[in-house]
């Protein structure tokens, strides 16, 4: 039979050639109601007599492939943002959607179909970092939005790939919206916030994925103004296809529709449930409420057969785009070879981006990196040894999983005395005491602790096992005995009148209130969950062969007792935008590096149209002795802007490589969209008006450069 006649025997479904909407009809139309409805749960099973494949869309990589074996691991998605590099975003989630295809076609050839072997992946997750307590935030990109929606969209376009016709895979922006917190009421709980928060703070990120082509978004457990997310008018149908003309599809959190009628009361039965959420535009079901439920709602005249068939016309064209109904010699990403997983260049990417994503603190009298005229070397502390401090939550599983204390004996120089002691647990106080080893750190040129929290502290309800709060955390400073344990260290050192230095290496996915060992260390290097290779990473920048060029993606507060109430989703008092100076102990940006660096005057227009990107000229001076990254960041302040503003907004960033003595020209844009305003009636405002522009290291705060970071060039330009 010729290649023609074959075409013109087959069904319109399966020819490639044909236009996607055309094989997507096609193929609804040859299903009954219950086979249609049957393909909008998570675990769709096959339809044999169609030659449809069963597929589970539940799949995740949020630092990397998960859930599904072995993996390259990249740090913790908030240690990505602590980065602030989109280019490296990109690079990193390319990375991840190479292994995802390449196991995905290999369980494909083993017959395997399993959750957790798709291509249609559950991230990024672009919820805001709103209050350091929710033990989910270091699975997000940081509490300011600008950051979090770019950051976001560079992960997405890696994921997602460049074809123009086929998807790598299928990225997801969750969790839509208003969702952060508490872990424990997430399936009752209903958010109020004020309109201009709303629009301000809580929508900006999705929208700028959704601008990006992302071909999912997840609605979250909790309400929103009375409707629960996942069966939202306003958020579904009103703004996200409405006002934003989202043309991807919709999937529950899992469970989630279920809780309308067990948990918020909005309706009383599974098809009540199951008709709202189709109605509203949720295609998907994370769960099985569409599979028991959904043809008897259709039955019932609770929604029509029209709405499963909109709902299914929005997946398969998911499906078909990711090449699942085509030959794998059209798809360009069915044939890549499992010799992608872990394959030098991902884990060295890794160790690249754990590196870049070090913030350091603290440096006081250069004590880092560390000297090459070193004679001995302590390293102590709960973390020294513990891999689940490089893993984060959402993980893969790597065959080779590098502690602190492996990363610092394999850079460890000959001919240096190096130690190890525990020192103290995490999570509890010890029942000896520890005197001797004191003495050891004072007699020690440099002592290494490797102290913070841990993923058994903080993550998603029921998934850490030393949560008091279903996973969030009730107290966010450093465990009590931790810092007494360091404070006997200063103590010793202070007492015995040595030059011993203590250096503290800080684990822990979300803003750790350390106000008492910012006086007790001599250099603190927060480290978030740094991934596979976190303890190679670790040890390159403590010696010296890569500066730490992280920025804090959140402010951290001083205290507990410095937060608004944490189910006030209200913004007031709340990231560097709203808190107060007194409450602020490192602010949103900041970070040190082992150089240098001045912000000259800003070359820009004095006067620029409403409608018009502004353009601006910041140099910067390395004047240092050593090359490194800086990252350089504008933000705006509207002088005639109405109402509770921000202080300070984030507008664009760019990190740099700069040689010692150079100075470079980094140029920015300021766009239209990055000078509008968000009226206390929730309205987006592009309006003339005065405005100033501050370009430096941090965010331009009293505590920024009351820590070290560069003094920030300013600026005043007029919209017209």
């Amino acid at each position: 039979m010729t290649d023609k006649a074959q075409s013109e025997n087959q069904p319109a479904y399966l020819d490639p050639d044909q236009p996607l909407e055309a094989r997507i009809d096609d193929l609804v139309e040859r299903m009954t109601l219950e086979e249609k409805c049957s393909q909008l749960r998570y675990d769709a099973p096959a339809i044999d007599r169609l030659g449809v494949p069963a597929y589970n869309w539940w799949n995740e990589a949020l630092h990397g492939v998960a859930r599904n074996g072995r993996a390259t691991v990249f740090p913790q998605i908030i240690g990505l943002a602590a980065t602030w590099d989109a280019g490296l975003t990109e690079r990193v989630a390319d990375a991840v959607s190479d292994e995802a295809r390449a196991k995905h076609h290999a369980a494909i050839r083993r017959g395997a179909r399993r959750q957790y072997q798709g291509l249609t992946f559950w991230t990024p997750n672009i919820n805001i970092f709103r209050d350091p307590r929710w033990g989910r935030g270091q699975e997000t990109w940081g509490e300011d939005p600008y950051l979090t929606a770019e950051m976001g969209a560079a992960f997405v376009r890696g994921l997602q790939g460049r074809d123009p016709k086929y998807l790598k895979t299928s990225a997801c922006a969750k969790h839509y919206a208003v969702h952060s917190g508490p872990e424990g009421k997430r399936h009752e709980f209903d958010a109020h916030p004020p309109l201009k928060d709303f629009r301000e703070t809580y929508l900006p990120a999705f929208q700028r994925l959704v601008e990006e082509g992302v071909e999912s978004v997840m609605g979250a457990y909790n309400r929103v103004y009375g409707e629960p997310c996942n069966g939202s008018r306003l958020l579904l149908v009103d703004i996200l296809r409405g006002e934003w003309g989202f043309q991807g599809h919709v999937v529950s959190d899992c469970w989630a529709i279920r809780d309308f009628h067990t948990h918020h009361g909005v309706t009383q039965t599974p098809e009540e449930s199951a008709a709202l959420a189709l109605r509203m535009g949720c295609d998907l079901n994370c769960g099985i409420v569409y599979c028991d439920a959904l043809a008897g709602a259709v039955l019932m005249g609770l929604c029509a057969e029209a709405d499963v068939e909109r709902a299914l016309r929005r997946l398969l064209r998911t499906r078909f785009r990711l090449g699942m109904f085509d030959p794998p010699e059209r798809v360009p990403y069915a044939a890549t070879p499992m010799t992608v997983v872990r394959c030098e260049e991902h884990v060295r990417l890794a160790r690249e981006v754990a590196a870049a994503s070090f913030v350091l603190l603290k440096n006081r009298d250069d004590t880092l990196p560390i000297r090459s005229n070193v004679r001995q070397v302590l390293a102590t502390g709960p973390h020294m040894t513990n891999a689940d401090v490089l893993l984060g939550n959402y993980h893969g599983v790597s065959d080779r999983m590098v502690t602190l204390l492996e990363g610092l004996a394999g850079r460890m120089p000959e001919g240096v005395e190096f130690d190890y002691r525990l020192g103290c647990l995490f999570d509890r106080p010890t029942s000896e005491h520890f005197d001797w080893l004191n003495d050891m750190a004072s007699r020690t040129d440099v002592t290494i602790a490797a102290m913070g929290i841990s993923p058994l502290m903080e993550g998603e309800e029921g998934e850490s096992l030393l949560a008091h709060s279903c996973g969030d955390r009730g107290d966010i400073g450093l465990p009590a005995h931790q810092v007494a344990y360091l404070r006997a260290i200063r103590e010793k050192i202070d007492a015995d009148a040595t030059s011993a230095r203590l250096v503290v290496v800080l684990f822990g996915g979300s803003p750790i209130a350390i106000p008492e060992v910012q006086e007790i260390a001599d250099a603190i290097l927060w480290v978030g969950y740094p991934g596979e290779a976190g303890g190679e990473a670790i040890a390159d920048v403590l010696f010296g062969d890569r500066a730490p060029s992280g920025r804090l993606p959140f402010s951290i507060p001083r205290s507990t007792s410095d937060l608004p109430p944490y189910e006030d989703y209200a913004m007031q008092g709340r990231t560097y935008r709203y808190m107060s100076d007194a409450a602020m102990l490192y602010p949103f940006g900041f970070g040190l590096s082992y150089t240098q660096f001045t912000y000259g005057a800003p070359h820009l227009a004095s006067e620029i149209g409403v409608d018009q990107p502004l353009p601006v000229v910041v140099p910067v001076t390395n004047d240092g002795t050593r090359a490194a990254h800086e990252v350089a960041q504008l933000y705006l302040r509207g002088a005639d802007e109405p109402g509770n503003v921000p202080r300070v907004r984030l507008a664009a960033f760019r990190r740099v490589w700069i040689e010692p003595g150079e100075t470079v020209d980094v140029d920015f844009t300021v766009s239209p969209a990055a000078r509008e305003y968000v009226t206390e009636q929730g309205e987006r405002v592009r309006a003339p008006g005065r405005f100033r522009l501050f370009v430096g290291g941090a965010a331009p705060l009293p505590a920024a450069t009351a820590l070290g970071a560069p003094a920030p060039a300013e600026a005043e330009f007029h919209v017209c």
